[in-house]
This record gives C-alpha cells, structure tokens and sequence, in this order.
C-alpha cells in the first residue's frame, strides 16, 4: 500500500502566495526605531532599581541582614539583583533578536509594556516597601516579597518539587486517559453512546467536590490529590479529542479505505493529526485547570506544596510569604505553558503561516 501521507491532505499547508502575503505583514523595524525600544525597556526597570536605592527608608521598619553563600544579603540588596538580573536579561534577549526581523518587531512591540512594568514595580516599591503607605501587613512590596527566598530557601524548594511531582503526576495521567478516551468516544459511535454523557455529566462537577470521596478511597493524601487533577484535566482534554476525531473529514477517510488501509491506519495517520489543533486545545485548558486544582488540593490536606506553604505562611500572618508563593506560582505556570506552547508549535509546525505567522 503507499504511503498516504503522500497522498491525503491531513496536514494542509498554505498556498506559497498566502505564505509571502503573510511574510510581507511582518513591520519591518528599523535600527533607529530598534534602539529606542531597546533603551525603553531598560530604562523603566533601571528606575525601580534608583527608585529602591534613593528613596530612604521609614524609620520603623527592621532590615535584617542574612548570610547566603557567604555574601551578607537584605531584601533590598536581593531585589536590586533580581531586577538587574532581569535588565540583563532583557538585554541579551534584546540584542539576539536583533538579527531576525520577526523578532525584531516581537522585541520592539513589547517594549513600552516592560517599561510601564518597570515604572509599576517602582512604585510599588516605595508604596509598599520604602513609605508603607499600603496596608501593612497585607501588602508587602516587592522587595520585601523576597525575603522568604533569604529566610528558608530550602524549604520553599522542598515546596516546589513536592507541587511539580504532584502536578506532573496527575497532570501526564489526564493527559494519557483524556487523549485515550477521546480518540475512543470519537472514533466508535457504541463507545460514544455510553460514555459521552458519562463524560459530560463529570465534567460540570468541579474537582474540588471529589475532595471527601478522594480522601476516603485513596489511601494518602498524594494519591487523591492526583485523582482530584485527573479528573479535572480528563474532561477537557477527552471531549476536544473527541470532538477533533469527529470532525475529520469523510473524503479522507474513504480515500484512506479505498488504497486498503485498516481501522489502526485510519486511526493514528488520518484522524489524529486531523485532531492534534483540538487535542493541544485541551491540553492547554486542562493546564489552568490542573494548576488551580493542585494549589487546592494542597491547601486541603497535603502534607508539602505552594498551597501547603500559603496555608502555613496565613497562619503566621506573613503575608509577604503569601506573595511570594504567588510570584513562583506565576513564574512556574508561565514556563509550563511556555513549554506546552514549545511542543504545539513542533507538532503542528504545518500551521504557521496558515493561521499565524
């Protein structure tokens, strides 16, 4: 039989006319235009760092000293290196894009966004840090939201890697049973009859409401925080998958079984890449929902995590230690989503330039 990924169009691509259409509304920047952007996105992070070293300090406010690695660090001293850390950032990024017009014109687009976030965080610095104009202790600034990372390091590492086992964890298994049971529902209609509305009818019922069941059923709290995030990224995924299946044209299909090709081949190289745009879809809904389900599930009896360590840091009232939680969920959920976006853009590299250039 011959190959018919030769043959079927299951990964339509643009025509070359569209592809150079699409090219030629890429704004070209000019090095001028480049530099000013540039400066711009570092200037506005420069002022939080002057804004944190100039403007003094209210008298009542207690800075202690910490030792790391044999360098005396405050939180201010911290906070002046994290945010030069991040100009440097932004310069090397800045500097390679450059080079390629595209991302160029990404760098110089975002610019005045990174210089208003510059200007914020140094406001919020004086306001919350400097002059505790803000109500204390419920809105530290952003120095001060550093300091958990000077106090227990350690323990907020501990935190991290208990979430992520749990995360990935629960989240791969939703991943597998939610593309597996989509391509089922999808691709056999007796399948579909009876778990469709099964699907349908867990679907609406948020995962938090399995918390008593899980913990009864599951002998540790891991094991049920696992199932709570199982559940919640199932449905997601399965019902787009499902859907993605569905909508696979019928003119391939018949192609695909006049050339001989069997339910297996008709299956896994004509539906599947029919569905992978609706199966990334749900990957990616399933991501927030996860992530939302996991900080509860660890607020709800887990013995390690960010939710964990919020529970633990409200207790104290030390809200700054709230924040922080807050700032490496942020910054982890960026990089997972990140991460998913990398694999989307790999698997459907035929897209770019049809959709989106």
């Amino acid at each position: 039989m011959r190959n018919l990924t030769e043959i079927l169009p299951s990964t339509p691509l643009p025509e070359v006319a569209e592809e150079k259409q699409l090219r030629n509304r890429t704004k070209i920047i000019t090095a001028g235009q480049w530099w000013f952007n540039f400066a711009l996105t570092l200037v506005g992070f420069a002022v939080a760092i002057a804004a944190n070293i100039f403007v003094k300090q209210v008298a009542n406010v207690e800075i202690k000293t910490y030792t790391v690695a044999g360098f005396n660090l405050t939180f201010n001293t911290l906070y002046r290196l994290v945010t030069g850390a991040v100009i440097l950032l932004y310069m090397a990024i800045g500097i390679f894009s450059y080079f390629d017009p595209d991302r160029r014109a990404k760098f110089t687009g975002r610019a005045p966004f990174r210089f208003v976030m510059g200007l914020v965080l140094a406001a919020w610095d004086i306001s919350g840090t400097k002059l505790l104009l803000l109500p204390q202790p419920f809105f530290p600034g952003p120095a001060r939201i550093l300091e958990p990372f000077l106090i227990e390091a350690d323990f907020i590492l501990e935190n991290i890697l208990y979430s992520l086992r749990l995360f990935f964890v629960g989240f791969s298994l939703s991943v597998i049973l939610g593309i597996g049971t989509g391509i089922l529902i999808g691709w056999f209609s007796r399948v579909y009859y009876w778990f469709y509305p099964v699907l349908k009818m867990t679907g609406v019922i948020p995962a938090v409401a399995w918390m008593p069941f899980a913990l009864t059923l599951f002998p540790t709290p891991f094991m049920a925080a696992v199932f709570l995030i199982v559940i919640c990224g199932w449905f997601s995924i399965a019902s787009l998958t499902a859907q993605g299946i569905q909508s696979t044209p019928k003119s391939q299909l018949e192609v695909a079984r006049t050339l001989g090709a069997k339910t297996l081949y008709l299956v896994c190289h004509v539906a599947i890449p029919q569905a992978m745009p609706q199966i990334f879809t749900g990957i990616s809904n399933a991501t927030g929902f996860a992530f939302t389900t996991l900080v509860m599930a660890e607020m709800m009896g887990q013995p390690g995590g960010l939710g964990y360590y919020i529970n633990l840091s409200k207790v104290w009232s030390a809200y700054y230690k709230v924040f922080a939680s807050i700032l490496v969920m942020a910054i982890l959920f960026s990089l997972i989503m990140k991460i998913i976006g990398l694999i989307r853009a790999r698997v459907l590299r035929w897209q770019k330039g049809w959709v989106k250039e």
